[in-house]
């Protein structure tokens, strides 16, 4: 029951992440001439030179470079990415209907932008697809494109994802000026990009934060068997010895995710109320359950 409901919780916050990735692009982006990075860039472009739609390039090419690396990413990840796919690319086609069948709704994004200005709408487009890719990497998925390019790359070097995107990112939007001819819309997607590769990594760093804690209780066998059966963490008993009383005690140390530090506050609190807790953030964890180590290569 617990994975079923793992499972629909996955691929919940995918899909709420696909639909801010995309509705960045649709409501503050296309409708206002401005090329950001990635796939939906590329798609872009081409949507501008040719009026071919911006999802059927995104699936096409999104295809070609999953079938170049699921072998090394994973067929975990590549069946999400399959997923990510599908929905970005029925989005693309849905989102814009649904606006066209509200009061004004075809004219937000345009309208958003002559009130605003376009710097205003670069803003919000970068904000909103930093944080739908950055949910989605949380959650093991991909919005496919340049993200499964930075994926390969992190897997083997420690480069954050977001910068890589970065580095791909500026050479897709320098292009779009054989299309537009307009330096200034250049200028918005490389202020585009900058937010959304600050925003990718601002979140993911977030999601990866760790704490440690030494929980000194006596009721530190029921609290490690809560802990390791209910936050599937490890746990690490030690001796001590309190100083004043002279008596031999035992306590806890715990790693865990930040985000599931108040779980483990409710969880102690429900064992042993007078526990005493001390709590440090962690610059790195490493290990299984964590990160994994990566070293940069030596030059030869």
């Amino acid at each position: 029951m617990s994975q079923t409901f793992n499972y629909i919780k996955t691929y919940f916050l995918i899909t709420l992440g696909l639909l801010l990735y995309v509705t960045g692009w649709v409501v503050f982006l296309i409708p206002n001439g401005i090329v950001g990075g990635g796939v939906s860039g590329v798609g872009t472009i081409i949507y501008y030179a040719t009026g071919f739609p911006v999802g059927y390039t995104y699936f096409i090419l999104n295809s070609i470079l999953l079938a170049m690396s699921i072998k090394v990413l994973g067929k975990n990840f590549a069946i999400k990415t399959i997923v990510a796919t599908v929905i970005v690319t029925m989005l693309f086609e849905l989102i814009p209907r649904i606006l066209a069948n509200i009061p004004n709704g075809t004219e937000f994004g345009i309208k958003f932008c002559e009130d605003n200005g376009p710097l205003m709408c670069a803003i919000m487009g970068g904000i909103f697809s930093g944080a739908g890719i950055a949910i989605t990497f949380a959650q093991g998925g991909s919005t496919g494109g340049t993200d499964i390019v930075a994926l390969l790359i992190n897997k083997y070097r420690n480069v954050t994802p977001g910068r890589i995107i970065l580095y791909i990112d500026l050479v897709i939007i320098a292009s779009s000026y054989f299309v537009s001819l307009d330096f200034v819309k250049v200028m918005y997607g490389y202020i585009l990009i900058a937010i959304l590769s600050s925003t990718l990594d601002f979140l993911l760093s977030g999601s990866k934060q760790s704490v440690q804690m030494f929980i000194f209780s006596k009721e530190y066998e029921e609290l490690a068997d809560r802990i390791s059966n209910e936050l599937h963490r490890g746990v690490s008993v030690m001796n001590t010895t309190g100083w004043f009383t002279k008596e031999e005690n035992k306590v806890l140390m715990v790693v865990v995710k930040k985000y599931q530090s108040n779980e483990l506050y409710r969880l102690i609190k429900e064992v042993d109320k007078n526990a005493f807790i001390t709590v440090a953030s962690v610059m790195g964890v490493f290990g299984k359950g964590f990160e994994q180590i990566k070293v940069k290569q030596r030059k030869s």
